[in-house]
């Protein structure tokens, strides 16, 4: 008669106590979907920025140096170019996730999902309305920064309970927006990077690590 192997016992159990405590059934292609939704509505935003703004306009509120009378529209469009990049990321993270869920037979809606999901909505949800008070303030570019900041701290505060990539992911956010602050001109650039380049990045590499396999099977 065989004896247990120690070592595949412990693995056993730490998976049983990881799926317990942690939502593991993040998909990486939910990444590559926001970052892509992301992408689009930087070069949206670029163009309407371009479009609306004088040749010269200050780089912390995006507005012209000289009065416009355009300048209440850009920002409006800004501020609903973003929510519908918001709306359509959650969507395909949503229908992603719950295809990944699917296919492994967990359940998408455990304790676990549901703690991750308040830690990862406080702080968004205090994100938010401070960039909504710096947007009523007419600072449109320092607002881009704070959301990579607010984002990034949110995924840190999140990723105990989903996979170690998110801590990572959490602070390359909140890095680059700590250096959008910094270069308030090209916090367009920033905001592109970080929620469209470094969300296809995580989100490619998550999926070559947890889901080709079972994707294939």
């Amino acid at each position: 008669m065989n004896e247990p192997n120690p070592a595949l016992e412990l693995a056993r159990i730490r998976g049983l106590m990881d799926r317990s405590t942690r939502f593991l059934s993040l998909s990486g292609l939910s990444g590559i979907w926001a970052g892509l939704m992301a992408l689009g509505g930087a070069l949206a935003a670029h163009r309407y920025i371009t479009a609306f703004t004088a040749p010269q306009h200050d780089p912390i509120t995006y507005g012209p140096v000289r009065g416009d009378q355009h300048y209440e529209g850009l920002l409006w469009t800004l501020v609903t170019l973003a929510a519908l990049v918001l709306v359509t990321a959650l969507l395909g993270a949503f229908w992603f996730t719950w295809r990944r869920a699917s296919r492994s037979g967990t359940d998408l809606w455990d304790a676990s999902a549901r703690r991750l999901l308040v830690n990862l909505a406080l702080p968004l949800i205090a994100g938010g309305l401070y960039c909504l008070a710096l947007l009523w303030h007419g600072l449109p570019g320092t607002a881009m920064a704070a959301t990579l900041v607010f984002y990034g701290l949110a995924l840190l505060n999140a990723s105990k309970y989903t996979l170690d990539e998110i801590r990572w992911l959490g602070l390359s956010e909140a890095a680059l927006g700590v250096m959008a602050a910094f270069w308030p001109s090209v916090g367009l650039f920033f905001w592109g990077l970080g929620f469209g380049v470094l969300h296809i990045v995580y989100g490619a590499l998550m999926y070559m690590r947890y889901e080709r396999t079972q994707a294939s099977a």
